[in-house]
């Protein structure tokens, strides 16, 4: 009988977790501005950029193309996306800050998909 109890009551749990919604972003959403302005300031903070129509110019593109983001694009759409704004970037960024934004060492190296990858140097062995 307990057997036979401890099954039903597993089961009424198991259906009650299966049953429920999965778990959303938890993340507060974003409105297209927010997200430019917060790449903005980033990247001016990464670059040391002070000239404001430079700013004023990175920021409508990323404007640009948060609002293109947030059309819900698909992996291949949104690796064309971040290819179009690394060759925006390339003509509104010195060489040397286009090159110190590329290796720029945040969450993970940015480069282009199909970019060339460093090869990590063999470790000697002992």
């Amino acid at each position: 009988m307990k057997r036979l109890f401890s099954i039903l009551v597993i089961a009424s749990l198991a259906s009650c977790l299966w049953a429920q919604e999965p778990a959303r972003d938890l993340r507060p959403q974003r409105t297209p501005e927010q997200e430019a302005m917060q790449q903005t300031t980033r990247l001016v903070r990464e670059l040391g950029i002070h000239d404001s129509v430079r700013i004023d110019t990175l920021y409508k593109m990323h404007l640009k193309y948060a609002l293109v983001r947030q059309k819900g694009l698909t992996r291949q759409e949104n690796m064309e996306r971040m290819q179009a704004i690394y060759a925006e970037l390339k003509l509104l960024l010195t060489p040397e800050e286009f090159t110190r934004f590329m290796n720029h060492p945040a969450e993970q190296p940015r480069r282009p998909h199909g970019a060339p990858q460093k090869s990590a140097a063999p470790k000697p062995s002992r």
